[in-house]
């Protein structure tokens, strides 16, 4: 089966700013021609999106991120960033990427393609 293979995240300090990657497990698929979505889960909260990037480049995000987070690909588009500004807290979450040739099934969470998840802790 194919997955994806989320990096990137740490322990930072509140302020802080971390770069989350998402790609293909093993370099076995390419994001090229999908759509892809980040998302965070903690165990107290539900699943929330975060940022999504279709594959004309046109971007979405929640508004508690607006302004702090960005998504991009790279120049390949087979990996799909998030850069993380302004950490808080509030941001500590496994963040998981999820993909789709459907964007409907992407912006829902309901994509073909998961990762593990990387976590990212927000504490002093």
């Amino acid at each position: 089966q194919v997955q994806l293979q989320e990096s990137g995240g740490d322990l930072v300090q509140p302020g802080g700013s971390l770069r989350l990657s998402c790609e293909a497990s093993g370099s076995a698929f390419s994001l090229s021609a999908m759509h892809v979505a980040w998302y965070r889960q903690t165990p107290a909260k539900e699943r929330e999106l975060v940022a999504a990037i279709t594959t004309s480049g046109a971007t979405k995000y929640a508004d508690s991120m607006t302004g702090r987070f960005t998504i991009s690909r790279d120049n390949t588009g087979n990996t799909v960033y998030l850069q993380m500004d302004g950490l808080k807290p509030e941001d500590t979450a496994v963040y998981y990427c999820n993909a789709d040739q459907s964007i409907l099934s992407v912006v829902i969470g309901e994509g073909a393609y998961w990762g593990q998840g990387t976590q990212v802790t927000v504490s002093s």
